[in-house]
């Protein structure tokens, strides 16, 4: 894993490229942390209106490449189908959390992703490669984001999973999941991503930290379904 850059903990703008579900409600934590939101859809910021109402202050809507460039960090919660037109350059140098799984059904058939080959949030850091990858909030249900979390010590806490090849990037989400109330398990690089992925022991199931451990390690990787 490359050596760490620093650990950003003085972000104050949270870019959101995707305004679906996952978006939404981290643009909500996010609010309640004390972030501003820029956050963006595929089909313009005139159809967000009514979310940005919805968020109140300290949320605007914007173009994606305008999401990716105000953001001190960046979440990148597209369908997976759609990862290839996330915009590059705005986002250079910039930790991006990737909140995508790969559902063949809806994104069509990927040889790589089917044979092990390669990760869901592998595949964005090689779109993206002049920023550091790491995935986050992929494996829990939107409404979960906004109220299942607790204070730090607080017993039976609910942990989430990340995992980056760069250590900054892993430390940001940290960060992020503790101010939203939620510990942090590091599956380590994003080759071991697919731990936390669809049809793991670890997705969308509330876990502590030590049972979190436990389901990583009974994961299996599987070819999808034909």
């Amino acid at each position: 894993m490359p050596p760490a850059a620093s650990v950003v903990v003085t972000m104050t703008t949270l870019g959101i490229i995707g305004a679906g579900h996952i978006g939404s409600q981290v643009a909500r934590a996010a609010l309640a942390n004390g972030y501003e939101v820029v956050i963006a859809n595929s089909r313009g910021p005139e159809t967000l209106s009514d979310l940005i109402d919805d968020l109140g202050p300290g949320a605007r809507a914007a173009t994606a490449a305008e999401a990716g460039a105000a953001g001190d960090m960046v979440v990148v919660t597209v369908p997976f189908k759609a990862y290839a037109s996330v915009p590059v350059e705005p986002l250079a140098g910039k930790v991006v959390i990737d909140t995508n799984n790969y559902y063949w059904e809806r994104d069509g058939r990927v040889p790589a992703l089917d044979e092990g080959r390669a990760t869901v949030s592998g595949l964005l850091q090689a779109h993206l490669p002049e920023s550091r990858v790491a995935k986050g909030f992929n494996h829990i249900t939107a409404k979960d984001i906004t109220t299942d979390g607790a204070p730090a010590g607080t017993p039976g806490r609910r942990a989430l999973a990340t995992s980056s090849d760069f250590e900054d990037a892993a430390a940001a989400v940290e960060h992020l999941y503790d101010q939203f109330g939620f510990d942090t398990v590091n599956v380590g690089p994003l080759a071991e991503s697919w731990r936390v992925e669809r049809d793991q022991p670890a997705y969308v199931v509330p876990q502590t930290r030590e049972e979190l451990v436990a389901n990583l390690a009974r994961a299996e990787r599987r070819a999808a379904a034909a």
